[in-house]
């Protein structure tokens, strides 16, 4: 599985922080499920580390069933608007990476 992978830091207050939370659920997760060829959009909102908090509130993970879907959707104008929005809310707070997904089974 490819994915582009969003690491979100922590709002700098509780205001930036439910404006945040809004627009990601109910503006900027609508326009990742469109971005054609998306198989999930995974959420995860960070609770903290091995030694207490962390400066991460959030990584979204946007998966693609292989190479060529993933690539495919790089080039769409859903995926330059998903890119687009998440520079408007998050701007210096979101860092995007691209990455191949390996599973190793216990």
């Amino acid at each position: 599985m490819f994915k582009v992978i969003a690491v979100y830091r922590v709002p700098t207050d509780d205001a930036a922080k439910a404006k945040f939370e809004d627009h990601y659920t109910n503006i900027h997760t609508p326009i990742c499920l469109k971005i054609p060829g998306i198989k999930e959009l995974r959420t995860n909102k960070i609770f903290g580390g091995p030694t207490g908090a962390s400066n991460l509130h959030m990584i979204a993970e946007m998966c693609f069933e292989n190479k060529d879907a993933w690539k495919a959707a790089m080039k769409t104008p859903e995926m330059m608007a998903s890119g687009k929005d998440a520079m408007t809310f998050a701007g210096d707070q979101v860092s995007v990476h691209f990455a191949e997904e390996l599973i190793t089974n216990a």
